[in-house]
């Protein structure tokens, strides 16, 4: 978990304790379902999931790749096309 800090008004962070102390959790826990629940409501479907581009594959030439990577017919769904693999030569010069 990453630590946050928010600003809020008086009044509604006396709302949150009272609330927090009558469920038996604590403030920090309500604020995160809060704030789970509302980024789930606003959600933009087909969006892309999270954990895009959160990995590194090691390779710095899957952009000018991406068409072997994905339609190569030679290999199977989900198989990447080997190392240096290519069906047409690379431009030069860029």
């Amino acid at each position: 978990m990453k630590r946050t800090t928010i600003f809020v008004p008086e009044s509604l962070e006396r709302d949150l304790q009272l609330y927090a102390a009558r469920e038996g959790k604590s403030t920090a826990s309500v604020v995160r379902e809060a704030l789970a629940e509302y980024v789930a409501k606003r959600r933009v479907a087909g969006a892309l999931p999270s954990f895009t581009g959160a990995f590194a594959s090691g390779h710095t030439d899957t952009a000018e790749q991406h068409e072997e990577l994905l339609f190569k017919k030679d290999r199977g769904p989900g198989r990447p096309a080997p190392r240096g693999a290519r069906s047409s030569p690379r431009k030069r010069g860029r």
